[in-house]
């Protein structure tokens, strides 16, 4: 059943991993049950993999993978008679995304016969929604993006806006016993049981945000899961796996972790602040913080998210091994743009504006570009085209016009023809539609729950 809502001496977070799919060593579940937590929590996805998966409303997880997991985390919460507590289901938090993980949940409680109540908290937004607030001044840009126009609201194919605490408080006072959300801050996934049960602010959102990402506070990030237990004054962090161990750095490195800023980080609601806390070693496995604060906002706001098309994608990818080519990468690179380009144009009729391509030299500076530090020559390079083109048809048929080159394209005082190897036949693959992500704004929001919609199952799933 669902945490009373009667103020708590202590608070336990049980957190598997760092994302549903990614699966986790179930003997640590088991261990963490001996912790008596009121809540398992784990966070659905991310942004991290880019625009796609909003743009589309896919998950990057396999069906497969959510579903092993879930199998065990659905056992263990009825199990302990605990909430199961999962946001931005899907990988970006769409209304599909939550959906398609609560159908593999109910498959799962028929098949094992398990009766929990599943509440479904959606955070897409309607266009129309958004423009009516955009016209009441209550949409502000955060940096670096300026004021939001309703042109780029009818462009995004979808929009989530990112929940806090509260609608999963409101889900669970409702009487769930698993809350399936879209899109939400990491942290809300695990603040809010210790929230609602009266746990101080502070300590609680500084926990949340440290167990985020499950065993990347440890000092081993594969071992799996991680368990908080928050109290008036603090909270202790300890690892599932008892090989590994959390130390006082490993816990506030992890404020760097996606942060602007690592003593402050903005939520719905407010500021976590952590520029006091303290943070002691207990044992060689456990670390207490204490001292953490949370500032109240004057205005609550819901960030936004959206993706748009913005063009179509064809990828081809070479290697070259050549020791005087890999020498003089750079040049090459940029003879390769070059002739390219006239190609281009005298092949097709299209002019620079017409498409956008790039040329990333893989085992020379295709992360870092020009702030690469190393500057001697590669032994090897791969050499990646990405064309994007208002067509599929058209990106493919640029990157075919760049194909003879890719494949044997010689520095002008070179007396022979190089050759250089393709990684696929074909050549060139076809990625389809291309997103981008295009809104970092937030709305003022009366309620904090208001732009969310919750779906309570009317009976807990039987068999």
């Amino acid at each position: 059943m669902p945490p009373s809502t009667d103020a708590a001496e202590q608070v336990g977070i049980l957190v598997p991993a760092g994302m549903l799919g990614a699966g986790f060593d179930p003997a640590t579940v088991e261990r963490g049950l001996t912790l008596n937590p009121h809540v398992i929590a784990v966070d659905g996805g991310s942004t991290d993999s880019g625009p796609h998966y909003l743009g589309t409303g896919t998950a990057k997880t396999t069906a497969a993978a959510v579903a092993r997991d879930l199998r065990i985390l659905l056992d263990a919460a009825a199990r302990a008679d605990i909430p199961l507590v999962i946001g931005s289901c899907g990988t970006s938090g769409t209304d599909s995304g939550v959906d398609w993980v609560a159908g593999i949940a109910e498959e799962i409680l028929a098949q094992a016969g398990l009766d929990l109540k599943i509440a479904r908290i959606y955070s897409e937004q309607d266009p129309s929604f958004l423009k009516e607030q955009l016209d009441a001044g209550r949409v502000q840009p955060l940096p670096p993006l300026g004021p939001l126009d309703a042109a780029t609201l009818e462009d995004c194919t979808h929009v989530v806006g990112m929940m806090g605490h509260e609608p999963f408080v409101e889900a669970l006072r409702g009487g769930a016993q698993v809350v399936l959300a879209g899109r939400a801050t990491d942290t809300a996934v695990a603040a809010a049981v210790p929230l609602m049960l009266g746990m101080p602010a502070g300590p609680a959102w500084h926990a949340a945000k440290i167990v985020e990402c499950g065993g990347q506070c440890t000092t081993d990030p594969r071992s799996g899961g991680v368990f908080a237990t928050i109290d008036r004054t603090g909270f202790v962090i300890e690892p599932l796996d008892p090989d590994t161990a959390c130390t006082p750095i490993s816990v506030a490195a992890h404020m760097l972790y996606e942060t602007v800023n690592p003593y402050r980080m903005r939520e719905p609601a407010g500021t976590l602040d952590v520029s006091d806390a303290v943070y002691t070693a207990l044992d060689d496995r456990r670390v207490r913080v204490e001292g953490s604060r949370f500032e109240s906002a004057a205005q609550h706001t819901i960030k936004l998210e959206g993706a748009r098309v913005t063009g179509y994608e064809t990828v081809s990818f070479a290697g070259i091994r050549d020791p005087y080519i890999a020498a003089n990468i750079d040049r090459w690179a940029e003879l390769l743009r070059t002739i390219l380009a006239g190609r281009i144009a005298q092949t097709l009729g299209l002019s620079e504006d017409d498409y956008a391509l790039d040329v990333r030299l893989y085992g020379h500076n295709a992360i870092l570009e020009d702030i690469d530090p190393d500057t001697g020559p590669p032994r090897e390079v791969g050499v990646m085209l990405l064309v994007n083109a208002p067509s599929q048809a058209t990106a493919t048929a640029i990157a075919k016009v760049a194909n003879p080159l890719m494949l044997h394209l010689p520095l002008p005082e070179m007396q022979y023809l190089p050759s250089f190897a393709f990684a696929t036949s074909p050549a060139e693959t076809e990625r389809g539609a291309a997103y981008e992500f295009v809104l970092n704004h937030v709305v003022e929001v009366d309620s904090p729950t208001s732009m969310f919609r919750t779906h309570h199952a009317l009976e807990a799933t039987r068999a």
